[in-house]
């Protein structure tokens, strides 16, 4: 194992020991022999493993089943108590607690394997080498010839009488003793989307409170459009144009709550109030000022970083959700990897750095999401509309070709859209809603980043009877886009919908 040079305790020092931080120390220690501790004041893991991707993605199966049971198992011919299946939550949050808990030791044995030491505290810069681990009243000082920070965020509450108070965050989410009868859920992104959804799915009444007019405004507008749609059409309440929360109080039986919105709308008789309203960089306790290391005017103070995670203190460096930058947890394993390697891999990883453009990413909204590359008002910003072309298919998956007592227009709806620059008609962006989006696009993703153009689409034979395959037909069946954008058939100039799709997924 490597000593420092300067009689520091470690050649590096990670703060937060979630999916980027473990990553990188997990690499210098496993791969280049470096002295590493992390520095953590919870659960190993961070946001992820212990109330982000892993137990929401175990909610979402079971949600998923649940829609299974209660509305399409009686399509497909079965009879007796499927479609009333109602869910033992305490059961399924005691088997996801134990799932997360496993996890929590599979870490904890990874430290041990690649010799990684773990250390429990809030840490906090004493000068840029040294580090101040509080841990129940204890302090203990440690140096460092480097030091990582890789707190990642925490969700933020709004202000508003009686809010904090009277409501829970995503992280209190998964805390829940037993699914809320009546659940207003606050917010207009992902994890805004995606819990109300399942809540909706295992049974809740679900009221998705929006300070604006629609969720999810960053992605695409068709896409956006149509999980809208989507929502209302499962029965969600959405509320629109309110302006947010003005004030939550518990009614005079001491469990219900009232919840007032700054538009004057007032939701009655709720159980759980959901803020998920945004995400803050985990920096309280760092005393970053101290030390010189700069961040983002305004509330949210992201740590400013180059392209190679350095910051403005050359010794210290920082990844993931702390700098805000494309939020997920592979981009912080990836850049946790490839700093690392530039750092004590040599001169032929002198230039290595994570890349952030093209990065696919999914919802897990009802139905999933999956986008990647650039929005179409992203694209027209960039190249222009004469430099663009935008494919475009609504269809009703194969799943519901069956489901014969419905309307077509009334089937859940699965939408695709391609778009291309330039006269290659490169693939700058895709994106994707319907089942199964979360499980195809990775492939997809794949063909962005080498640089796919709508040809090399053209050119794959397609896996017949599946969704995916009119990603890599649109356009190949005689039909083009239209100057909106709208795919259209050439016969009628009507839009391309579920009747035209006989020849793949109906």
């Amino acid at each position: 194992m490597s000593a420092s040079s300067h009689n520091y305790d470690y050649d590096l020092l990670v703060i937060g020991g979630g999916s980027g931080g473990i990553a990188c120390g997990k690499r210098a220690a496993g791969n280049y022999r470096k002295k590493v501790g992390v520095i953590e004041r919870d659960r190993l893991g961070g946001t992820c493993v212990n109330v982000g991707c892993v137990p929401k993605k175990v909610t979402f199966m079971a949600a998923g089943m649940a829609d299974m049971m209660k509305h399409d198992a009686s399509h497909y011919g079965f009879n007796g108590t499927a479609a009333v299946a109602k869910i033992d939550y305490p059961k399924l949050k005691a088997k996801r607690d134990a799932l997360v808990a496993n996890l929590n030791k599979i870490y904890a044995k990874g430290f041990e394997s690649s010799g990684v030491e773990g250390l429990t505290g809030d840490a906090t810069f004493i000068d840029k080498n040294t580090l101040e681990i509080t841990c129940q009243g204890t302090k203990k000082r440690v140096t460092a010839e480097r030091i990582l920070i890789a707190t990642g965020g925490r969700p933020m509450t709004p202000g508003g009488e009686g809010v904090s108070e009277h409501s829970i965050n995503s992280d209190g989410f998964f805390e829940m003793p037993d699914l809320p009868k009546v659940a207003v859920v606050v917010g207009a992104g992902y994890i805004a989307v995606e819990l109300a959804g399942v809540m909706q799915a295992l049974g809740s009444e679900v009221h998705l409170v929006l300070r604006k007019n629609q969720a999810l405004r960053t992605f695409d507008p068709d896409i956006a459009n149509a999980l809208d749609k989507e929502m209302v059409k499962a029965g969600m309440i959405i509320h629109r144009d309110t302006n947010g929360v003005a004030k939550i109080e518990i009614d005079g039986n001491g469990t219900s709550k009232t919840v007032e919105l700054v538009n004057g709308d007032t939701i009655y008789g709720v159980d759980t109030v959901l803020m998920a309203t945004g995400r803050v960089p985990s920096v309280e306790t760092l005393a970053l000022d101290k030390v010189g290391v700069t961040t983002t005017p305004g509330h949210k103070n992201y740590i400013q970083v180059d392209d190679y995670s350095n910051t403005s203190v050359k010794n210290i460096h920082a990844l993931g959700d702390v700098c805000g930058q494309v939020e997920l947890t592979p981009m912080a394993i990836a850049a946790g990897r490839r700093l690392a390697d530039r750092l004590y891999g040599g001169d032929q990883f002198a230039t290595a750095k994570v890349s952030y453009e093209n990065v696919p990413t999914v919802v897990f909204s009802h139905p999933t999401i999956g986008t990647c590359g650039m929005t179409e008002p992203e694209a027209l910003a960039k190249y222009g509309a004469e430099h663009i072309k935008v494919y475009k298919s609504t269809f009703a998956n194969l799943y519901y070709g069956v489901f014969q007592d419905i309307q077509p227009e009334d089937k859940p709806k699965t939408m695709m859209k391609l778009i291309t620059a330039g006269v290659e008609e490169k693939v700058v962006g895709i994106h994707i809603m319907g089942m199964g989006a979360d499980e195809m696009l990775q492939g997809f993703g794949v063909a962005m980043k080498m640089g796919a153009t709508k040809a090399d689409l053209d050119s794959c034979v397609a896996i017949h009877p599946t969704a995916s395959e009119e990603l890599v037909t649109m356009g190949t069946w005689g039909l083009s886009p239209n100057a909106s954008g709208a795919k259209v058939s050439p016969l009628n100039g009507a839009p391309f919908s579920e009747p035209h799709m006989a020849r793949s997924n109906m």
